[in-house]
């Protein structure tokens, strides 16, 4: 039911200004959280020795490599500064220039171009819209002078056992992580900062591993137990938990761009939700990262494949499919080919294999060659680039019964399934490999030189006793040697424990993208993670159980000016619930969360007539929302039916990825859009309605007692006397409302399906569901720690 205008504006402005009243008595006297401010030029000292991977070689990537870079079709002046070779060599018309001449700055261009002041000589120049600061400008001088040696890039060499740094007087570490942490922070002056409080460090626990708040019951029995073991306790359990299985699964339905529909304009519906289960059900068992890739990847390949394995290759084929009429189809099966290939490279190199589809790699040693090499892997399959209707699966797929689901495949819940069959699509390679072509510019009716499945020579070359398939390419990525795997896997989750990777760019390993913030955690984390069995859930814990991991997020204004993004970690950082925690914290804290585990995605609460406006006109289940009822309203976020086109959209309004892509890591904004959200989303408003009927039910009637329930439940921790005052204002403010006929109470105990069994009287009952809402509201509720 839709509120009247006024019942809108009153509770709209009353829900801000307590939300003003409460910052405000909360947080007077300290500094802007998100205040941002740049260390100096004038204070970087330029260091003795240079290192090309961390000081040359990012000015060389952003400025020059454009023009002078890996791309051998655009090179400019013939001068390549990718590799020492070219760079040392002689250029110009008569050959008598040289760019860099090791140790000799007169005779070196590119010192005497990047010093010039001459328009027409200067470098980068002036049209390119670059430009290089006199720090930059002075590390390239000494560089040059030191020798100008090359080194390959870091993230393609691979990790080494790293020596722990030895702390003096260290009364502060928990783990080899917080050697690291602390020795970093010492070279820079910063110490870390104090434990975070119990009720600070198990809500950022809870919410870390599960993506759920703790209860207030959960809390409270933390808070009594004084043993030493009380927090590794709450690790090792919420860790075998399926909610930690779920939460573990959504990251990854960004990873593999999972969605319930196929796409582009008539975007029907497709089957892949038994493979989420899948996804589920090898987090739960803690199924090993290398084996958990390698079913994914080439499953139906094992020497003992079963319906398991093959299930798992679904990864291959969650990409987009089209049914529109007209297309090419061979255009549009090179399009999926190129999107597992895309995807392969960024989920588990993260690389921007994309870059190379029309021509050498403009920053990374990542020829046009090379991608199609890598492409070939998964070019043979026996698939079509175009769907005739709504009703075809797109082959290879396989067919899972009712019977299969109660036993080999237990884990996929089939139970609300309309249908006593299921039919996934899967990897299933021809008996004959096709051929496979470097594209010219990329497109698929311009074939040039054959090629054959092989991997870059600069992060790995494929070994001769490997099988040139998916199974091969899986071996390749989990061989020791291989410089990336184990890194951008333990990055990730770091990403997820922390707020961002060791490397922020997470998506990116290459030229382009963040060096490393610490590079020796990164690899002695890296290779842990490889020696000790590519143990997930024992990273995950190694992380929780460090120091670092367990800081406050009080941070000092010394700090916010020397380190405002945190880099170094003197702290943690606060961190904004994610898209699908927002939704299932509200339905968690007021008692309607469903928590069935797997089966179909369901529909919850969604403005009306949205898939209406964007139907592509073909019909089918996509074409009108049909929201589901009872229970399936209350289930959790990952289960929400995603349509391509139109994804939920109060999860995109908070930074969900769309699914188009391979994300692993989704942008964070702030706009006006969220705040309406969290005042207006039905689900919302019917949460913080369950939530007061809750609190009725669970206190003694005392409003001071209900209202301080509430606030723990949303927060995980009691309110203060001042903040129970404010909150108590605005519940006697709201009856007032209520009575002058400002808020009608049976307009607003209306939305939602959640029906109320409560013996408080409908004007009671609001108001204190109002004041829910607005506790739900609070910077602090949306916020992990």
């Amino acid at each position: 039911m839709t509120l009247h205008s006024s019942t809108i504006k009153s509770i709209v402005a009353f829900t801000i200004s307590l939300i003003v009243a409460l910052v405000l008595s909360s947080c007077q006297g300290k500094k802007g959280e998100y205040a941002t401010v740049q260390e100096g030029e004038s204070n970087m000292q330029v260091p003795d020795s240079i290192d090309f991977s961390f000081h040359i070689k990012p000015i060389l990537s952003d400025r020059c490599f454009a023009c002078h870079g890996p791309d051998k079709n655009a090179v400019e002046g013939g001068l390549s500064l990718n590799k020492p070779e070219d760079a040392y060599a002689a250029i110009g018309e008569n050959k008598d220039r040289y760019a860099i001449v090791p140790g000799d700055l007169e005779k070196s261009e590119l010192v005497q171009r990047i010093l010039s002041e001459d328009p027409n000589l200067v470098m980068p120049p002036q049209e390119s819209n670059l430009s290089l600061s006199e720090y930059e400008k002075e590390l390239l001088k000494k560089w040059v002078e030191q020798g100008a040696v090359y080194k390959k890039h870091w993230a393609f060499v691979a990790p080494e056992n790293q020596e722990i740094p030895v702390i003096d007087e260290d009364d502060w570490s928990q783990n080899e992580i917080d050697k690291f942490v602390l020795d970093k922070l010492n070279s820079r002056g910063f110490s870390p900062s104090r434990k975070a409080n119990n009720e600070q460090l198990i809500r950022r626990l809870y919410f870390s591993i599960t993506g759920l708040p703790p209860s207030v019951e959960q809390v409270d029995a933390f808070m009594k137990d004084s043993s030493k073991e009380a927090y590794e306790k709450i690790v090792d359990s919420l860790l075998g938990t399926a909610d930690y299985a779920e939460y573990m699964a959504a990251d990854w339905m960004d990873v593999a761009r999972y969605a319930d529909t196929h796409g582009y304009q008539d975007d029907f519906e497709r089957i892949m939700w038994p493979w989420r289960d899948w996804v589920i059900h090898a987090f739960n068992k803690n199924m090993p990262y290398d084996e958990f890739v390698t079913y994914q990847l080439a499953g139906d390949m094992l020497p003992n494949t079963t319906k398991e394995s093959i299930l798992a290759t679904g990864f291959n084929r969650n990409h987009k499919i089209t049914a529109e009429g007209g297309v090419i189809p061979e255009e549009y099966r090179i399009e999926y080919v190129e999107d597992r290939t895309n995807t392969f490279g960024t989920a588990f190199l993260g690389m921007t294999m994309e870059c190379a589809r029309c021509h050498d790699h403009k920053y990374d040693p990542l020829s046009q060659q090379d991608h199609f090499e890598l492409f070939s892997f998964f070019n043979n399959i026996d698939e079509d680039g175009l769907m005739a209707n709504a009703q075809v699966i797109p082959k290879p797929y396989i067919t899972i019964s009712k019977n299969e689901a109660d036993g080999v495949l237990d884990f996929v819940n089939m139970t609300n399934s309309p249908k006593s069959n299921v039919q996934v699509m899967v990897m299933k390679d021809m008996p004959k490999a096709r051929e496979t072509f470097v594209l010219n510019r990329g497109v698929y009716d311009q074939p040039a030189d054959q090629v054959f499945p092989a991997t870059p020579d600069a992060i790995l070359p494929f070994p001769e006793d490997l099988p040139k398939n998916r199974l091969g390419l899986s071996k390749w990525l989990f061989h020791e040697d291989n410089p990336l795997t184990s890194r951008v896997a333990v990055n990730r989750l770091w990403q997820r424990m922390f707020g961002k990777g060791i490397v922020e760019s997470s998506y990116d390993f290459g030229n382009q993208g963040a060096l490393p913030s610490h590079p020796e955690l990164l690899d002695f984390l890296a290779v842990k993670f490889r020696t000790e069995g590519w143990d997930i859930r024992q990273m995950l814990k190694y992380m929780a159980m460090s120091a670092t991991y367990q800081q406050s997020s009080e941070i000092s204004e010394e700090m916010q000016e020397k380190d405002p993004e945190n880099t170094y970690l003197a702290r943690a950082t606060r961190l904004r619930l994610g898209a699908e925690m927002i939704r299932d914290q509200a339905l968690k804290i007021s008692g309607l969360l469903n928590p069935e585990v797997g089966g179909p995605s369901v529909k919850p609460y969604q403005p009306e007539g949205i898939w209406e406006e964007t139907t592509g006109g073909g019909g089918g289940s996509t074409a009108t929302y049909v929201q589901s009822e009872g229970k399936d309203l209350y289930r959790k976020s990952l289960y929400t039916f995603w349509k391509r086109t139109v994804p939920p959209p109060s999860m995109m309004t908070f930074d969900a990825s769309s699914r188009d892509l391979c994300t692993v890591k989704r942008q964070e904004t702030n706009t006006p859009l969220q705040a309406l959200v969290l005042l207006n989303d039905p689900q919302l408003i019917e949460a913080a309605r369950a939530m007061a009927v809750k609190a009725v039910a669970k206190t003694n009637g005392e409003l001071q007692n209900q209202i301080s329930y509430i606030f723990q439940n949303a927060t995980s921790r009691t309110p203060d006397e001042e903040e129970l005052n404010v909150l108590q204002k605005f519940h006697s403010d709201t009856l007032e409302r209520i009575k002058d006929g400002e808020i009608v109470p049976e307009e607003y105990l209306s939305i939602g399906e959640f029906a109320v069994v409560s013996d408080l009287p409908a004007e009671a009952l609001t108001a204190l569901a109002l004041t829910a809402q607005t506790i739900m509201n609070l910077d602090e509720t949306i916020t992990r720690g």
